[in-house]
């Protein structure tokens, strides 16, 4: 009988360290990020500096923006994507991404990467929609980027640099410099 308990508490043993090993094999799960910023301009004016998805020179660190396709989606295209942009680095680094979803009366797209190098920014399979709402009457703005990525190391233990934290900064960081430039753009423009 003793024998039999001892068993059985190995087996339970054996068991919970495997379960334990095999949840923290699933690698890594999607992360969001949301970064919001108020600017004192009507969102028309605020969407005419961003609102071009050809256009990111309101970004920082941003040489120049390629493109084809201007703000063109097609709902008959499964992924819905014609426009296309790769932006350059100051750095030379590049993004390459694909506009799927553009509204200009609700001042709002969505967008995916579709190729950088981790080194550039450290993430995987990054969609992000940044929007303009107008608040206190339309004499202010509302504008929120937010995205969804999976961290720049797909596989497990990742290298410091590509983990779910460096990535979440990383993209965070994005938001609030650009949004920062944003605001100062849009008011500049008054």
């Amino acid at each position: 009988m003793l024998g039999t308990q001892i068993k059985m508490v190995g087996l339970a043993t054996l068991l919970a360290v495997g379960l334990t090993q095999t949840a923290d094999a699933h690698g890594p799960t999607r992360k969001k990020v949301i970064e919001t910023i108020t600017i004192n301009a009507p969102p028309d004016k605020v969407w005419a500096v961003m609102g071009n998805f050809q256009d990111m020179s309101w970004l920082p660190g941003v040489k120049s923006t390629t493109g084809t396709g201007g703000n063109s989606i097609d709902p008959k295209n499964d992924d819905n994507e014609v426009a296309k942009r790769t932006i350059t680095l100051d750095n030379g680094g590049t993004v390459s991404e694909g506009l799927y979803k553009y509204d200009a009366t609700a001042h709002s797209y969505s967008y995916r990467i579709d190729k950088v190098d981790v080194k550039v920014l450290p993430v995987n399979d990054y969609s992000s929609t940044i929007t303009v709402d107008s608040t206190d009457g339309g004499k202010t703005s509302t504008v929120e980027w937010r995205g969804a990525f999976y961290r720049g190391y797909m596989n497990n233990d990742p290298p410091p640099e590509l983990t779910d934290e460096a990535s979440m900064a990383a993209v965070r960081n994005l938001y609030k410099a650009g949004l920062g430039n944003l605001k100062k753009k849009a008011e500049a423009q008054g």
